[in-house]
């Protein structure tokens, strides 16, 4: 009680702090959908779809439907975006007109970005399939853009339209109102109809080179945060095959796989690739011929978890490399130095017939390896198949030595497992030597040859259009001025193991070539021709009369020719 006489009771307390709200931390957003390109510059690897769009675009010839078309993650859905975008620009005063480069700052780019614009309507076919969606397309084209500049329709693996939801689009898609755009992407182009292809302007979007992916991926790890090696980012770019999407996929899941950054260990590990250093060392075991060696190292990687599909896919990618190599291709900008250096050295030891033989042999061991209930033992197998095929001499050694009469232990054995040559598989060196036929020794001897065995088309073809890179019978490397009609290559292999007896390798390359025969004809002529011109009688009659022309001409040793 108060000295007043009056209870004042207890002293009024403060009130209690407003609850404060809660911030909850925004959503994390997985890389392929945080870093799409947000403009024509950040659109990585098509460069000539781009090129091709901004002509258009400064020009006034922009199509009214767009086919967009590639595998998956090289930006499809985000190149429609970015057209919508280009279309409806106003800049940031909004005078703005179409542009290869938008602003991303009027209001048309940021409701396009956000995919909240009126104006532009995104379809995906896969789960809109049917004729009743699109008459809703028909009857809505009809009416003008409400704020935009044009009515932009992205349809979206647009190849899962039924047949009567295409027949019922043809009409407006021919002949669609001035306003209204048509953005079509698929993955397979091969099931849009032919109806529908006719009428849009086709955009093939390609693979992104692993080297740029790499760049890329580096430059999203900077922005990350995250420490990553460049072999890592080398091992991811290989794995995306060339798609944007994927590679970032793959490195998102990378940086939540460690914790110290990105290590080409942990890429390996996660993906269960081998180490490149160790497929050069079973590559280098698979050349000795040591089969024991082979068979550890295989199990090693096994139980380190490498999967058997991926050693074999390693070792070809090796045997490509080396051909690459040796064929004088430029070299793969994902390479490390080591590879080049192991790559250049092979290349310099094993001739082609022995790289092409590689490859097939595991070529055929890998498929054996993906359908097989035991991949381990198939790998096994098929790569001690190698082991002992690398014993074996090549087709033109075996008829060299058989054509020198070499009867040893070696030449029988490979006589009786070797389906190479029909010489290999008689029951002795000398009947075999007597069944070859003597090899040609010029081109032209080769072109008498496919005109004597009643291949005129196949003489024709090589007389006319192929120079020649490596002539060393049984082997033949070309190169081919224009294309050439039907399995050439083997054909003419095929003819001439019919006329020699002997199995010939004849392959395509590029590279310095002797011109072809034709080539070589016109040049005799041409040089005959000027010898003609150069004599003095010729030449003083040309000059008294120069409207003349030289109809014909004679050289010892030649005919006349007509040249009028």
């Amino acid at each position: 009680m108060s000295d007043l006489g009056f209870d004042l009771g207890e002293p009024p307390q403060p009130p209690p702090p407003a609850p404060q709200p809660v911030v909850q931390a925004p959503a994390y957003r997985v890389l392929a959908r945080k870093y799409r390109p947000q403009s024509f510059a950040e659109l990585i690897g098509q460069d000539a779809m781009v090129t091709t769009l901004a002509n258009a675009i400064r020009r006034g010839r922009l199509a009214h439907a767009f086919l967009l078309t590639g595998v998956r993650g090289v930006g499809k859905t985000s190149t429609a975006r970015l057209i919508a975008k280009a279309l409806n620009c106003i800049g940031p005063d909004g005078q703005g007109g179409p542009t290869i480069n938008p602003c991303g700052e009027c209001e048309p780019c940021k409701a396009i970005a956000e995919g909240r614009h009126i104006d532009v309507v995104e379809m995906d076919a896969a789960s809109h399939t049917g004729v009743d969606d699109v008459r809703e397309i028909i009857e809505a084209v009809r009416y003008a853009a409400v704020s935009a500049r044009f009515k932009v329709y992205i349809i979206d693996e647009v190849h899962m339209l039924s047949k009567n939801a295409f027949n019922a689009l043809l009409k407006t898609l021919e002949e669609p109102p001035p306003h209204v755009k048509f953005l079509f992407a698929t993955t397979e182009v091969n099931k849009v109809p032919v109806t529908v292809l006719s009428r849009c302007q086709r955009f093939d979007l390609r693979r992104i080179p692993a080297d740029k992916l790499a760049g890329h991926f580096a430059h999203v790890v900077q922005l990350e945060g995250v420490e990553a090696e460049e072999e890592a980012l080398a091992l991811i770019a290989r794995a995306a095959e060339g798609s944007a999407r994927d590679g970032l996929s793959i490195l998102d899941q990378a940086i939540a796989h460690g914790t110290g950054g990105v290590t080409a260990g942990q890429v390996r590990e996660m993906l269960g690739l081998s180490d490149r250093g160790a497929v050069r060392d079973l590559f280098a075991l698979l050349l000795s011929g040591d089969a024991p060696a082979v068979l550890a190292a295989v199990r090693g990687q096994y139980d380190l978890g490498v999967e058997p599909a991926s050693l074999i896919r390693g070792l070809l990618e090796t045997v490509h490399g080396i051909t690459r190599a040796k064929a004088g291709g430029a070299p793969d900008p994902a390479q490390s130095a080591e590879e080049r250096e192991a790559f250049g050295d092979w290349a310099s030891r094993l001739g082609h017939a022995s790289l092409h033989r590689f490859w097939q042999l595991l070529l055929k061991g890998l498929e054996e390896v993906d359908r097989a209930a035991m991949p381990i033992e198939a790998a096994e197998m098929a790569l001690l198949r190698v082991v002992h095929a690398a014993d074996m001499p090549d087709p033109g050694e075996l008829l060299r030595r058989l054509q020198s009469g070499d009867s040893g232990g070696d030449v029988a054995q490979t006589s009786q497992t070797s389906d190479a040559s029909p010489a290999a598989t008689s029951s002795s060196a000398p009947a075999a030597t007597s069944a070859t036929s003597a090899l040609p020794a010029s081109m032209a001897e080769i072109d008498a040859l496919l005109e004597k065995a009643g291949k005129p088309r196949l003489a024709q073809q090589l007389h006319d259009w192929c120079g020649v890179i490596r002539f060393a019978p049984p082997e033949l490397v070309l190169r081919p001025e224009r294309p050439l009609e039907g399995d050439f290559t083997k054909e003419l292999a095929a003819t001439l193991k019919a006329v020699t007896g002997a199995a010939w390798t004849v392959t395509l390359g590029e590279g310095a070539a002797e011109p072809s025969l034709l080539r070589q004809a016109q040049a005799r002529e041409q040089e005959d021709e000027t010898r003609v011109r150069d004599m003095p009688a010729v030449k003083a009659a040309l000059d008294a009369f120069p409207e003349a022309k030289l109809v014909g001409y004679g050289v010892a040793g030649k005919e006349w020719r007509n040249l009028s």
